[in-house]
């Protein structure tokens, strides 16, 4: 990526002179939120405590994430930590990463025992996700309970409906297990998602400086139009 030092232009407003852009206007437009090991508690005690209002089936996910910011910006600046604010869309893809290396450790969890996990976002985490989990899945079977349903889950053991492999010529090999196969999909699906928030988040960022960008050359330019009218009396 090329950094610009100094952007010089013709001002169709000031007479053939020029305007110039100075690299500490560029820098200001361009800074970018850095994730401090406070700022990303602040996040995660943000983000779990709205958990339930993200898990709501109708919700606009854009206007949470408005409000966890918010709140993030709050914290940080009665600690003073740092003058420049996160943005929404910086805390959805910190939160989506940290999404990830907690399921991964929850994974090692499962097969290892929780002393196995070293990850400090861990514990806080899984007390809410995990439970979470755990709740939703009891509510479920409650209200399945003497069901028809309920009673031909209990008796039956079902497996995941997964796409049928095209057929081959070649020798028959030793097939994967289901589990297998749907943690390997559910694992392309989430790398998928995680690819399309990041490019979301670089187009976004990029609209953004140059919007601080032409608010800046505008500033200048208006600051240089005034000027040369008060010389000009």
């Amino acid at each position: 990526m090329e950094v610009l030092e100094t952007i010089v232009i013709q001002s169709t407003e000031v007479e053939g002179k020029e305007t110039v852009v100075s690299s500490v206007d560029i820098d200001k437009a361009k800074a970018e939120f850095i994730w401090t090991l406070q700022a990303t508690w602040h996040l995660v005690n943000t983000r779990l405590e709205m958990d339930q209002a993200f898990d709501q089936p109708v919700c606009k996910k854009k206007k949470l994430w408005e409000m966890v910011a918010e709140k993030v910006n709050a914290k940080l600046r009665e600690s003073e930590v740092t003058n420049v604010t996160v943005k929404a869309y910086e805390c959805d893809l910190k939160w989506r990463n940290l999404l990830a290396t907690y399921r991964k450790n929850a994974e090692r969890a499962k097969r290892l025992g929780v002393n196995s996990v070293h990850w400090e976002f861990f514990k806080a985490m899984h007390e809410v996700l995990g439970k979470s989990r755990e709740e939703v899945e009891a509510q479920r079977r409650a209200k399945l309970s003497g069901t028809r349903v309920g009673n031909a889950m209990a008796s039956k053991r079902f497996t995941p409906i997964l796409p049928t492999p095209p057929a081959t010529s070649a020798a028959p090999c030793s097939a994967r297990p289901p589990q297998d196969v749907l943690q390997l999909y559910m694992e392309l699906q989430e790398r998928k998602m995680n690819m399309w928030a990041q490019q979301k988040a670089l187009e976004e960022r990029k609209i953004e400086a140059i919007n601080n960008l032409a608010q800046a050359i505008s500033s200048l330019a208006e600051k240089n139009s005034m000027q040369m009218s008060k010389d000009g009396h």
